[in-house]
């Protein structure tokens, strides 16, 4: 059996997806302070450049750059991972495995996440909008301007997007970018 093996280049940018244990749960939305408080701790600790994110209630979708000298986003995630699970409390519907309590680890992430990294500008625009279409291709928005957990509203400021990008647009036609 062939084991899946990582990229590994030093300064790439990465689309990455962390996924909660329990995917019904809105855990991310639910204790959103503490995910920002977990975020910037990792970011004081950690020389990458966020480029898009978008928290939805059981998942989050990151486009980072990595420094030019590091291909660390495993351990980028993990401390995000960490730093969010130990601001919050136990409950009773965490399940907390035996392997999970021998590893010291808390039932709220699953263990793996998922990679991609960026080819070239057309594979960044098709991530970029992947992110910030998200909110509304699962039903929590009709628009992504209308999403306040995601770094779209500062891609409009910085002319990345228009106010109205994937949503009804100014001619009322819906735009779908799936």
């Amino acid at each position: 059996m062939r084991s899946y093996i990582r990229d590994k280049t030093k300064g790439g940018t990465y689309f990455l997806t962390m996924t909660l244990s329990n995917r019904k749960s809105r855990l991310l939305t639910k204790h959103v302070n503490e995910f920002r408080h977990a975020y910037r701790l990792t970011k004081q600790n950690h020389d990458f450049e966020l480029n898009a994110m978008v928290l939805l209630p059981d998942h989050i979708h990151m486009l980072i750059t990595l420094a030019e000298d590091s291909d660390n986003y495993a351990v980028i995630i993990a401390s995000i991972k960490t730093h969010f699970s130990r601001q919050i409390k136990k409950s009773a519907s965490e399940i907390i495995t035996h392997s999970r309590v021998r590893s010291r680890e808390r039932g709220i992430w699953q263990r793996r996440f998922w990679e991609h990294r960026i080819r070239d500008d057309l594979d960044y625009q098709h991530h970029m909008d992947y992110i910030h279409y998200n909110a509304v291709k699962h039903g929590y928005v009709t628009r992504p301007i209308d999403w306040s957990y995601s770094t779209f509203q500062k891609c409009v400021e910085d002319g990345f997007y228009s106010t109205d990008w994937g949503g009804v647009g100014i001619d009322g036609i819906e735009v779908d970018y799936d």
